[in-house]
């Protein structure tokens, strides 16, 4: 009986860190984009003429960025059920 406790004990706290990681994935994730976008306009203010350039590449990191977060937090709330 005190086996089965301790392992449904460490099953619950495994549940609880993927949830948890799922949480610091996306916090990362949003704070990630955001240093992005700052970057990008400080930029794209000393370099006007290469908006376009700067504007596309912007995209696609911050694209990439969601892309894996949102499979980290997919993947945690999996594994949380």
């Amino acid at each position: 009986m005190l086996t089965l406790s301790i392992l449904l004990a460490d099953v619950a706290v495994a549940k609880a860190g993927a949830v948890i990681g799922a949480g610091i994935a996306a916090l990362g994730a949003g704070v990630g984009i955001g240093r992005i976008g700052g970057s990008a306009l400080e930029s794209i203010a000393r370099q006007p003429e290469a908006k376009g350039d700067i504007a596309s590449n912007m995209i696609l990191a911050a694209a990439l960025v969601e892309g894996v977060a949102l499979g980290v937090v997919a993947l945690g709330f999996i594994v949380g059920l």
